[in-house]
């Protein structure tokens, strides 16, 4: 038995995977690079294209840990699929999909929305991480070297724009607590609770780097010409589509009856704490 943790090397899955073997619990990291190391974790290379191979990847496992990768809307799609099958077929006894702030409302259409329906429709205990920003957002080039250049901290929201910002650290703390708590199901949001805003974050960078941050509200075109170098013309454009449909929101605020503050009681990073444990 083991935990299966997707893209165990990357920003998201690899935190899971120092949670859990801090923990001492058995873990999988699946990748696509045959030639990855994980400390402290089995390799296993899997096409997350294949159903089959992501089935015997799945097949005995106590826990799979899953989450889309940063790629095209059209390829996450088809992941999703082929995930949602192979939970059907090993049928591992419990799953956590983190939508990584992506809507799954089944009405967009979109892949988080097709997996979140899949593992509901597949009678697999399964939980849902539902964040909406994460911090590690900040630490694009394009951010922290305006923050440390400049003194102002950019991003594409209002300034009045409330959000529940969230750490990949919190995720992994949510989602091993997960895999323990399958009385949990559905969707747990994750986020600091209450929210806040752009001018927040810049008062705890300021603070952080002992300077005086502002925050600086850009376009979504902006990011999207900031970021595309870095991840790629077809998912940078997804991405500053995200953004500007949340353009025309109040807020992106988590509601406390589903948080995982109520139902786990995990509190997440301030952005302070995390800023001071990352070391930044």
């Amino acid at each position: 038995m083991t935990y299966v943790i997707h893209g165990a090397t990357g920003a998201q899955g690899a935190p899971v995977v120092a949670a859990l073997t801090a923990a001492a619990k058995p873990v999988t990291a699946l990748t696509r690079n045959p030639d990855a190391v994980v400390d402290g974790a089995r390799v296993v290379t899997a096409d997350h294209t294949s159903t089959e191979e992501l089935t015997a990847a799945y097949r005995g496992a106590d826990g799979v840990f899953v989450h889309l990768p940063v790629t095209s809307e059209e390829d996450r799609r088809t992941q999703a699929h082929h995930i949602v099958a192979a939970v059907r077929a090993a049928r591992p006894a419990r799953v956590v999909f983190s939508t990584s702030g992506a809507p799954i409302d089944a009405g967009t259409g979109g892949a988080a929305a097709i997996l979140a329906g899949g593992l509901a429709d597949a009678g697999v205990s399964h939980a849902v991480i539902a964040p909406t920003f994460y911090l590690e957002n900040l630490l694009m080039p394009y951010v922290v070297d305006a923050v440390r250049e400049r003194g102002v901290l950019p991003y594409p929201i209002r300034a009045d724009f409330p959000a529940s910002w969230a750490s990949h650290l919190d995720i992994a703390d949510v989602a091993v607590a997960l895999f323990d708590r399958h009385d949990v199901t559905g969707m747990v949001s994750v986020g600091q609770f209450p929210a806040i805003t752009g001018p927040d974050l810049a008062q705890a960078f300021g603070a952080h780097f002992g300077k005086d941050v502002v925050f600086e509200p850009i376009s979504p075109e902006q990011m999207r010409a900031s970021i595309a170098p870095v991840i790629g013309e077809g998912p940078a454009a997804d991405v500053a589509a995200l953004y500007a449909a949340m353009s025309t929101l109040p807020d992106r605020c988590i509601t406390e009856e589903n948080s995982a503050q109520k139902l786990l009681g995990i509190q997440p990073r301030t952005t302070d704490q995390w800023l001071a444990e990352i070391g930044l």
